[in-house]
């Protein structure tokens, strides 16, 4: 009786920190850079204040200071979760 109370106990906590994992996936955003539209290069942040001339970027990978693979849509954008993977590099 003791051996069946702890499988059970067992798949509850395994399913339980699946579900966990999950919500903490779909909740995680892409990342966000402050680029040039036209040259694609990455700017200070500030740059994308109503001031600036720069644009958000979202997700996608960094080489020499510039941006590839992203969007500057950000609902267009794969926010991550299991079987997807990132990269960023500089």
């Amino acid at each position: 009786m003791d051996r069946r109370k702890l499988r059970s106990g067992t798949v509850v906590l395994g399913g339980m920190g699946v579900l966990a994992a999950t919500l903490t996936a779909c909740g995680s955003e892409p990342d966000e850079r402050c680029v040039d539209r036209v040259t694609q290069e990455i700017l200070p942040s500030y740059e994308c204040d109503d001031d600036g001339h720069g644009t958000y970027y979202y997700g996608g990978s960094t080489h020499n200071n510039r941006v590839s693979g992203g969007s500057f849509d950000k609902s267009a954008v794969d926010r991550g979760g299991f079987g997807s993977s990132s990269s960023s590099g500089g």
